[in-house]
């Protein structure tokens, strides 16, 4: 018992059997528990309890830390020492009775679980994770769609006229964009493998494969071989599409869409950060014995080599293996997970002995491997198919347009400097309002009404580039150019939203990574397509790609709603199973908006 208690004090919380007033507990800011008194009418409305208390727990099977046991006894908690199934001196009952008397009175009475860490404390681990884990990832992707992308600002920078075969072929370019996506699209399994090769070794290789690649761009000498190495990049960075996955590892649903955010945010500020890059190179490669496209590509592709050796020692394969946690926090970091997790399993049922349930959980590790059961199920799913095809035709402008801007630019009558400096307003407001949107979807978690909100904000701007030749020149240039900026704003924005909804609405690990590579190998089907749709044929107006994209755009908005009322159904049926067994008492609260349910449901 007494190694129980210590294991309680360790992570915040030390329970007292002497205790015997009818009290819940609370704890402090020096993590001491203090009783409060629970006969007060509003103990609802004051606090909500915590159903579940833990236990560190020896696990001869999981020699990765220590282990945790989860327990819900009516409306109290547990601290157990042994395993369960004891008698009642196996567990020290919260204040208020023995073992029997709380379960009789489990639907009269609530009696608060001492918390095992302080608010601030959570917040200090969730601010570390963000500081230290998703701005590095976040860095390491806007690497990764500087090195997919800035073949648009190589295109007018010289390459188109270096590389072009004799006599020229005008799909090269089209080709090159294809090859890098195939590679994607047939790779993306390997999003998966975030569950089994250890976190830091994987994203080492990955980082360090995609930049040495995107550098050898810069010495080729004819459009096949550039054609090859895009091949050989879209293989690197398939495997980093699953970061929003590995993500899940760290965060609560709740928290997700903003830390998605953050993450999918660089690519418009790779955007922006590409085309300044490029306009820079060009501007001071003029005077160079080098060609200012490769030097272009070698200078964006070689800092991935150098974040690759970074990336050994900073990326956490799980919670409790982050090395700028102290012991405290790994403990909070994982405890956090696992009370969220063990919430979900009870459902919102109503608390009574029969469904008290204890769960047992091993210390979370992105190597702890995959349930095929799992993942298959996720290929059979509605809702990701439907997510699926929602990123598909998100992907068709959010893939494309970048690529192809500066081209578009350029035809609007723009120099090529211009063209560059010009391409960096759209993708820096992008950036801002996607970080704002994916706030705001988190803080009311919600995420169908965005979804809609921007894809609509983005049709309109294809709609406008659309009919610039149909208007017979009335839509001028200036027009045109502010046209990308809603653009641009909206494509971001959805495709962030779509991929933290697809997280989210899996119950389990297994699941989400099914669910996840559904999500790319559909998704990235789109820029396959996308990147068909501007011809060299149909410059300087592009009526075709703006078009498809405008109707690609509204028909996202559309599906987002369908979604929507396919959850609501889910939820509905959830609320049902849940209501059943449940007392008038606990029901009436539950309807009153008193006390909340619990159990995992669907965001919408």
């Amino acid at each position: 018992m007494a190694q129980a208690q210590a294991a309680m004090a360790d992570v915040g919380m030390i329970p007292s059997p002497s205790d015997e007033s009818n009290a819940s507990s609370h704890t402090s800011a020096g993590g001491r528990a203090t009783p409060i008194s629970d006969s007060s009418p509003d103990a609802y409305t004051h606090r909500r309890p915590l159903p579940f208390a833990a236990r560190a727990v020896d696990d001869d099977d999981a020699n990765e830390g220590d282990a945790y046991e989860l327990k819900e006894i009516g409306s109290s908690s547990a601290v157990q020492d042994g395993e369960y199934g004891g008698g009642d001196g196996d567990a020290h009952m919260m204040p208020g009775g023995s073992r029997s008397e709380h379960e009789r009175r489990s639907s009269d009475s609530t009696v608060a679980s001492f918390q095992l860490y302080t608010p601030d404390e959570e917040n200090a681990v969730i601010r570390k994770f963000d500081r230290r884990l998703v701005v590095f990832l976040a860095f390491c992707y806007m690497l990764s769609f500087v090195d997919r992308s800035n073949i648009g600002n190589a295109r007018i920078a010289g390459m188109e006229t270096d590389l072009q075969s004799r006599p020229p072929r005008a799909d090269y370019f089209e080709w090159a964009l294809r090859a890098f996506y195939l590679a994607y699209i047939v790779f993306e399994w390997m999003s998966l493998l975030w569950r089994i090769v250890p976190a830091h070794i994987y994203v080492s290789l990955i980082v360090l494969s995609w930049g040495v690649i995107a550098s050898l761009q810069a010495v080729v000498t004819s459009y096949p071989l550039l054609i090859a190495l895009r091949v050989l990049l879209g293989i690197g960075e398939a495997g980093f599409t699953g970061v929003p996955f590995y993500l899940s590892f760290f965060f609560k649903r709740r928290e997700l869409a903003f830390r998605t955010a953050l993450f999918i945010s660089a690519a418009p500020l790779a955007s922006a950060f590409a085309g300044f890059l490029a306009w820079l190179i060009l501007w001071v490669g003029k005077g160079l014995p080098i060609a200012s496209w490769r030097l272009l590509f070698l200078l964006e592709g070689f800092p991935s080599i150098i974040v690759a050796t970074v990336a050994w020692g900073v990326i956490p394969d799980s919670p409790e293996t982050t090395s700028y946690l102290s012991p405290r926090e790994r403990k909070i970091a994982l405890l956090r997970l696992r009370h969220e997790k063990a919430q979900q399993h009870t459902r919102g049922r109503s608390p009574s002995p029969s469904s008290s349930s204890v769960h047992k959980t091993k210390p979370s590790s992105s190597t702890s491997g995959l349930k095929l059961k799992d993942v298959l199920a996720a290929f059979k799913d509605p809702k990701a198919w439907l997510t699926a095809c929602m990123f598909f035709l998100a992907n068709m402008a959010y893939s494309t347009l970048p690529a192809f801007l500066p081209t578009i630019l350029q035809d609007m009558g723009h120099s090529e400097l211009q063209a560059e400096a010009l391409s960096v307003p759209p993708n820096l407001l992008a950036f801002g309002i996607v970080l704002l949107t994916a706030h705001v979807s988190d803080r009311v978690q919600s995420r169908s009404p965005f979804i809609a909100m921007h894809a609509l904000i983005s049709a309109f701007g294809y709609l406008v580039l659309a009919l610039a030749r149909p208007a017979g020149g009335v839509i001028s240039p200036t027009v045109r150019y502010l046209a990308v900026y809603p653009a641009a704003v909206g494509f971001f924005s959805v495709v962030v939203l779509i991929i933290a909804w697809s997280v989210n609405n899996q119950q389990s690990e297994s699941q989400r990574g099914g669910g996840f590579a559904l999500l790319q190998v559909v998704g990235q089907c789109g820029p396959l397509l996308g990147a068909q749709l501007y011809p060299d044929r149909d410059a300087p107006f592009f009526e075709t790609g703006m078009w498809a994209c405008a109707a690609a755009m509204f028909g996202v908005a559309v599906l987002a709603m369908v979604l929507r009322v396919y959850l609501s159904w889910l939820n509905r049926k959830l609320d049902e199973e849940d209501g059943k067994g449940v007392d008038e008492e606990v029901q009436g609260l539950f309807e009153s908006g008193r006390a909340e349910r619990t159990g995992f449901r669907y965001i919408l």
